[in-house]
């Protein structure tokens, strides 16, 4: 072989072919989206279909991250082109799935705001394991890459340290239960009228409850916080008004023999967005006001 043919491969090696460790990565990578997809469709299945807005948005996000998985793992090596996009897809998927969970928790979104449980933190876990591993797979091997990887990590740990202050933050100022301040009252929703708490807000009541019993408790009494006081009635509010007393020793009105609670997304009096959702074990209903 010539000299100068020698001197130009050394200068202009050849590419080599994906090794173990991108192998690795694309595993990874795609096991910890199909991992979140897992996760948005049990909760798509046990209630959050019914969600306005919320339902069909976790069933376009279980979609994508079931289909990015597939399409990281089974992009041919030889393609490292189409692989990186892939890959930077389904890192910024990952990213933006994990802001929307915190602005959820923060603020609400379309009406609905998130409360902090265990499937939760989960998922935002994996989701920042994924943004990690794919923004890896997808830097390119050259200058540019030890940027790119300080910019991943930096990225990484922000994610990580938003996460950990909102669940700090949860555990924190755990939910209270909802103090009547003097008495139920009725008001018009959509042309029906509703029992509303002191303070205006609807109050629901749950299907698998019993007449002594609330089954609302943990995560499902924070995103409906149960309705406190004493037994009263403003004047002009037909039915019977009494109460149970909770498994922490606080007494919890009924109507008709149904416990009450309000509904966190509710953020303003004459709301009903909680009407008819089957959300955190069974059906959800406004109370109507009735003998």
């Amino acid at each position: 072989m010539p000299a100068a043919a020698v001197r130009a491969g050394r200068e202009h090696p050849e590419p080599r072919a994906p090794g173990r460790r991108t192998g690795l990565l694309r595993v990874a990578g795609a096991g910890l989206l199909i991992a979140t997809a897992a996760i948005h469709l049990d909760l798509y299945l046990t209630g959050y279909r019914t969600i306005p807005t919320i339902g069909w948005l976790f069933l376009l996000q279980l979609i994508a991250a079931f289909g990015l998985g597939v399409t990281v793992l089974v992009i041919p090596g030889r393609l490292v082109v189409p692989g990186r996009l892939a890959a930077a897809a389904g890192a910024g998927f990952a990213l933006a799935t994990l802001g929307g969970y915190l602005l959820s928790v923060w603020i609400g979104l379309f009406g609905f705001k998130e409360v902090l449980t265990t499937a939760g933190i989960i998922a935002g876990v994996i989701e920042v394991a994924a943004f990690a591993v794919l923004a890896v797979l997808a830097r390119p091997r050259a200058a540019i890459a030890r940027a790119a990887g300080v910019a991943t990590a930096a990225l990484a740990i922000a994610a990580l340290v938003l996460l950990g202050v909102t669940v700090a933050g949860a555990t924190s100022t755990p939910p209270a239960a909802t103090g009547t301040g003097t008495a139920l009252k009725t008001t018009s929703i959509g042309g029906a009228t509703v029992l509303t708490n002191a303070q205006g807000f609807t109050v629901y009541l749950f299907a698998p409850d019993t007449r002594t019993t609330s089954k609302c408790y943990g995560s499902c009494a924070a995103y409906w916080p149960p309705v406190t006081g004493t037994a009263a009635a403003s004047p002009g509010v037909p039915g019977r008004v009494g109460t149970i007393t909770r498994t922490d020793g606080s007494r919890q009105l009924t109507y008709n023999g149904h416990p009450l609670y309000t509904y966190i997304a509710d953020t303003a009096p004459g709301l009903a967005r909680g009407n008819n959702i089957n959300l955190n074990g069974g059906l959800w209903r406004e109370v109507l006001a009735s003998r």
